[in-house]
């Protein structure tokens, strides 16, 4: 019986970055005290693009270069690129293209970008592994998720300019035989707060048309809080499915938006610090990868092994939440 695993993951970001003291006296100069608001997202450190020559774009083919060497592999070896962007650098050609020229991969190759806002990576990586459980002919995909962040967070707006990092990941699925990869997803979609984050906030046509401000994200207040119940019952349905307890997940890795929601999380399942991976002190909140460059960094650390089940969740603007479960 065919299983998808995960072969490698490359992470890369910029060099630069800002730590909490450039915000806070960011914010402080516009009447805004945001300490206790870093303290609650749990940021410590964030990588800023800060060189004109790197955008998502070339973040996300950084990335898939360094998963390639990870797993000894060329770009001759990938038999599906998927691009996972909600800041994608261009809308036509497509992210993709640009990386199956950069690593010089085959003519029969699919690729596509795709964009399920944060959620995205964590849907682009179920989505994938499914189709290649139905496609024989489709034995490696490359999976980037990248977000240059930066470049659409306003800096009158503390929620997006103090919080966001920019960074990209990429995964190589890989077809096997063992015992082991993707297990199940599921989702949980309400369009509650379909009007709250917005980009651009006045849609696409009326800002080409009519020049409406667009050039970053709106951002209205909601109840984030309102996420918590569903995510809850989400996590609890695909472990029991799945014939788990929560103590049988060897790592728990999350959106990275709040540090807050991951111990919110921890709580309710009653988990050990052990089996929660938060890198968003050093990372900032970096979108579409940020459940995956945790993977990343619980695999570097030695925290998630090899047969470890892992347990992703993460949520995009609107809202969806997404839960996936893999035997890393």
């Amino acid at each position: 019986m065919s299983h998808i695993k995960i072969k490698a993951l490359g992470v890369y970001h910029p060099s630069h970055s800002l730590d909490n003291e450039y915000y806070v006296r960011h914010f402080d100069e516009r009447g805004k005290d945001i300490r206790r608001f870093m303290e609650h997202m749990g940021r410590k450190q964030r990588y800023i693009i800060d060189d004109p020559n790197e955008n998502g774009l070339t973040m996300g083919i950084a990335a898939a270069l360094k998963a390639l060497e990870q797993a000894g592999m060329t770009g001759r070896d990938v038999d599906m690129i998927v691009f996972s962007t909600q800041v994608p650098e261009s809308l036509f050609p497509m992210n993709a293209l640009f990386v199956h020229q950069a690593i010089g991969a085959r003519h029969d190759v699919a690729v596509m970008d795709s964009n399920a806002n944060c959620a995205g990576m964590t849907v682009a990586v179920d989505q994938v592994s499914r189709s290649m459980l139905s496609n024989p002919d489709v034995r490696t995909a490359l999976i980037i998720g990248s977000d240059y962040n930066s470049l659409i967070s306003g800096p009158e707006d503390e929620i997006t300019y103090a919080n966001y990092g920019d960074a990209a990941c990429a995964a190589i699925l890989e077809r096997t035989e063992e015992d082991t990869g993707f297990i199940d997803s599921m989702y949980f979609t309400d369009p509650v707060n379909i009007d709250k984050i917005l980009y651009p906030a006045q849609g696409l046509a009326a800002t080409l048309q009519r020049n409406a401000p667009g050039k970053y994200i709106q951002w209205l207040p909601f109840d984030a809080n309102m996420a918590l119940p569903p995510t809850f019952d989400l996590l609890e349905r695909i472990l029991k499915k799945n014939g788990l307890t929560p103590r049988d997940v060897r790592a728990y890795c999350l959106s990275q938006f709040s540090l807050a929601n991951v111990l919110k999380i921890q709580d309710h399942l009653e988990l050990e610090d052990a089996q929660m991976i938060y890198v968003g002190d050093r990372y900032g909140y970096t979108g579409t990868s940020s459940p995956f460059i945790a993977l990343y960094e619980g695999i570097e650390s030695g925290r998630i092994r090899r047969g470890d089940y892992v347990l992703f969740w993460t949520i995009g603007a609107g809202y969806q939440l997404v839960a996936m479960l893999f035997k890393y």
